[in-house]
């Protein structure tokens, strides 16, 4: 019952996560066409006033439950190596701990990523992360 309860919460962090950046990657880009300078600015400040109360706290919800849900399903490692559903598991959460640094350290630490200051890589990140959970159990 435990892992179902972190599952629920894992998805639901996560989905606020991906929402965020599904809306930021889609849609909030196109705005900038619609408005001048100053009022795009004005619209993405109130957007992202609520953005940074909600969003990086579920990102490292989502990340810190990954790992949990990972201890549970991973399983012993064969005299052959890993089998798929393992690296794609772990390529899954090489992909998720990224991001979860990534966000930790650059909301919490005040640490701007160098290059990355879009939002665009971590958006094919967590594209990539739904691709490989609806592959991985084949």
């Amino acid at each position: 019952m435990t892992f179902v309860i972190i599952k629920a919460i894992h998805l639901f962090a996560a989905f606020i996560y991906g929402g965020f950046l599904i809306v930021d990657n889609l849609f909030l880009v196109h705005i900038r066409q619609s408005y001048t300078e100053e009022e795009y600015k004005q619209i993405r400040e109130s957007f992202m006033k609520y953005v940074r109360k909600v969003v990086p706290p579920s990102l490292l919800v989502a990340v810190i439950t990954g790992l949990y849900l990972i201890t549970q399903v991973f399983g012993p490692i064969d005299k052959e190596g890993m089998s798929s559903f393992q690296m794609m598991l772990s390529f899954k959460a090489f992909l998720g701990i990224w991001l979860g640094l990534r966000g930790g350290l650059q909301v919490y630490g005040g640490i701007q990523p160098f290059y990355f200051k879009s939002h665009l890589l971590p958006f094919i990140f967590v594209v990539t992360i739904i691709f490989i959970s609806q592959f991985m159990y084949l």
